[in-house]
Formats: structure tokens, sequence, C-alpha cells
């Protein structure tokens, strides 16, 4: 655990930040390194299917995933006012409403998965493999839920070194199985979704035994779990705007999906590739955006709001950073990318097209990421949810179905950087506003308060 209300602003959150960049790299590169295989070893079809899936997948986590934010930011905010008995509880709280949403969420997947694809108008020839591999990848949820909300917990804490020392056991081990499962025991598409299931349940189970002997305040353990309504509906009234939110952008992703489909198998490979790098890139903005988050939460919990200007000064500048050095590696190395994946040229030329477009923007997603941290880490997650779904629904999808009629797939790749650029204005003006700082669940009797943010 780390104490971020104390210290140099900006070297904290970059040592906060740093274990958890790493840890989300691994976790992509398995990401990246199972397409690889499965487009190496199986081809564009299956390709264009893992990519289709995953769509589908944010759907039906989406919601849960907000709650389970707001729900951390409960978790930051009592460990920032050293309230270590409803640290606890909330703890508690959180194991319990994943495991019972993950349940629910496995048996709506399960059972709608092969409509849900033909809703979006998948290529027929892609809809058997992304059938298969969503319906196995969805058997674990509870393992996957457990996993990364274990992590989500520690991060909350300050702790971002030992979900680090999980997400790099669970990576290569999925590196591994995948290797194992598709190329040598030629399990096919099935095989990459058990390397994910297996790898994570391992680094879950594990990382539960070993917690449960050294942590103090995280440990799992069955019979002595509590719900705390109280703090449950703390953790709604934060988290229900961000499920929201989650929600309505899933249900854009696969709308802006079902537009690619158009285009055909090749298009959609390509989607699929290029957005595999993209997630990459663009993992630095989102981690530093996390890690502002923990750290304008336990600052406000701890009645220290003038360090909360300071830490989103400090993360614009290295999140900026580190989007122009991306922005000119990805440009550079675009087809020598591409061809990691797939040797189809088609799927390559378009891929790259994707690329430039989208990348020369990292420097607006990453500023909009770190303002949204600030609003988030203090509690107020209702305005960025309408802020990112105005960017989205009015601004990305219409734009895209209006130039995909004129110019083709370029046209859903403009889409993206513009919708960027609307969100990152909106989420400024609003942060001028102040009025995201009376969001704070830890009240303190400060008159001054609002006047030191």
């Amino acid at each position: 655990m780390k104490d971020l209300t104390e210290g140099h602003v900006g070297g904290n959150i970059l040592k906060f930040a740093a274990p958890m960049l790493v840890g989300n790299i691994f976790q992509q590169t398995y990401n990246i390194v199972d397409s690889i295989i499965v487009g190496q070893v199986l081809g564009k079809e299956a390709l264009a299917a893992v990519g289709a899936s995953f769509p589908i997948i944010f759907a039906l986590i989406s919601f849960v995933i907000g709650i389970a934010s707001g729900g951390t930011i409960v978790v930051s905010q009592y460990f920032g006012a050293k309230d270590y008995k409803r640290v606890r509880r909330a703890i508690d709280t959180l194991y319990i409403f994943i495991f019972f949403a993950s349940i629910v969420i496995m048996t709506i997947g399960i059972s709608f998965s092969d409509e849900i694809f033909r809703l979006t108008k998948l290529p027929s020839e892609v809809i058997p493999q992304a059938t298969a591999y969503l319906n196995t990848f969805l058997l674990g949820t509870v393992l996957l839920f457990g996993f990364n909300g274990t992590c989500a917990i520690l991060r909350g804490l300050g702790d971002s070194i030992t979900p680090l020392v999980f997400l790099i056991i669970a990576s290569i081990s999925n590196i591994g199985f995948d290797i194992l499962f598709v190329k040598y025991l030629g399990l096919g598409i099935k095989g990459a979704a058990w390397a994910t299931i297996l790898s994570h349940g391992g680094a879950f189970i594990t990382a539960v035994m070993y917690l449960n002997k050294t942590h103090k305040i995280v440990q799992l353990k069955l019979r002595e779990l509590v719900f705390d309504w109280d703090i449950f509906w703390k953790s709604v009234r934060i988290g229900v705007p961000s499920g929201f939110q989650q929600t309505f952008v899933s249900f854009g992703m696969i709308a802006l999906f079902r537009i690619v489909n158009s285009f055909g198998t090749n298009v959609v490979a390509a989607y699929s590739v290029a957005g595999r790098i993209d997630n990459l890139a663009m993992l630095p903005a989102m981690t530093f955006g996390q890690a502002l988050s923990t750290f304008v939460g336990q600052n406000m919990g701890a009645n220290k709001p003038s360090r909360v200007r300071s830490g989103l000064l400090a993360t614009l500048g290295m999140s900026s950073l580190f989007s122009i050095t991306i922005t000119t590696i990805v440009i550079l190395s675009r087809f020598p990318l591409m061809k990691l994946f797939t040797k189809d040229i088609d799927v390559i030329g378009t891929g790259v097209e994707y690329l430039v477009i989208v990348s020369s923007s990292y420097i607006v997603f990453s500023t909009m990421f770190s303002i949204n941290g600030v609003l988030r880490g203090a509690g107020d997650t209702i305005i960025p949810m309408f802020i990112t779904l105005f960017s989205l629904w009015v601004i990305r999808i219409p734009i895209a179905y209006f130039l995909s009629d004129r110019y083709g797939e370029v046209g859903v790749w403009w889409a993206v950087p513009i919708a960027w650029f609307v969100g990152a204005l909106f989420s400024f003006f609003y942060y001028l506003t102040g009025n995201w700082k009376k969001k704070v669940i830890v009240k303190h009797n400060d008159k001054k308060f609002n006047d030191r943010v």
C-alpha cells in the first residue's frame, strides 16, 4: 500500500503509474501475441472472429466494470481518510458483487452469442469461430472478474507493485498456453480462449493465497465476507454513471463494428489488428489517468485538495510526452507492426491507413483521460459520462456513418480523432467550473476546501 497524500506530487504519480503501466503492457502483450498466433496459424477469418468478439465481451461486462470502479474509488477515499474498517467492508462488498454479476453475465452471453453476432452483420464465414471463441471465453468470467477486481482493489490502496507481479504471471502463462493449445495441440480458436481462462484463473487463485497470508486488508475468506449495503449504494452512486457510460460506449463500439463489418472480412481483420496496436499505444495515457484517479481520491479523502491541481499538471506533462513518442514510433513502424499479425496484403494496407490517421491524435486522447482521472477520483462520474456519450453517439458514430458512405472505411477511422477532440474540450471546460469538487464521499468541515483545488 502507498500513501499518495505525502511527498512529491509528480514523483508519486510516476512511481505509482510505472508498475501499472508495465502490468498493462504485459496484459496487452498477451492479447497481441494471442492475435499474432491466431492470425498466423488459423488465418484471417479466425483473426477477425477474435477481434469481433471483444466489443461483445466489453458490452457484457461494461456495467459491472462501472460499478466496480465506483467501489475502488470508495476504497481509495476511505483509505486516504485512514478508515480501515470501512476499507475492509468495501472490499468484501465488491468481491460479493463481482461474483454474482459474473454468473449473470456468463449466462446471458452464452445464451445469445450467435444472435448477437448476426445482429452486428458479422460476415457469415466468421460467425462460427466468433461464437466458439466467445462462448468458451465466457466460461471463465468468474475467474477473470476475480483477478481484475483484486488488482483494481490493490491499486485503490496505492499498491501497484503486487498487481504487476500477478499480471506478469498471467501474461506469460497466457502466451505459453496460446502456443501450446493453438499451435501444437490444434485446439483452434477455442484454445486461445482457454489460454486466457487458465492463465488468469491461475493468477487469481495464486493472488488470493498470497494475499490471505501476507496482506492485512485485502483478503478473500469466503466465510468471513460481509456485504455492507451502505457502502454498496455509495459504490453504486459513483459507479452507475460509469457503468452506463461503459455500457453505452460498448454499444457504440458494436455500432461502429457493424459499420466496419459491412466492408467484409479483410477490413474486419485489419480493424481488429490495428485496434490491438492502438490499445497498446494508448496504455500510457490510460494508465496515467487511472493513477491520477487514485491520487485524487486519496488526497481529496485526506482533505489535501491543493495537491490535485499539481497532480493534473504533472500528469498532463508526462502523458503528453509519452503520447508524442508513441505516435512517432507507430507511424514509422506501421508496416512491420501489421505484418506481425498477417501476411495478407489487403489487410495490411487497410490497417496502416487506420494507424496513420488515429495515432496522430494520441496526445488529445491523453489530455482527455488525464482530466477525467481528476473528475472520477473526486467521485464525479455523471458529467464525464455525458461527455463521453455525447462524443461517441452524437459525434463519432454519426460522422463514421456519414464519412464511410463517401470515403469507405477511411471515414470510420477519421471519426475517432474528431470524437476525442470534442471529448477533451468538454472535459476541460467542465473541470474549470469546479463543480466536481462537491462530489467527494469523505466530507470535511473546511469552508475553504473548494477554494484550494
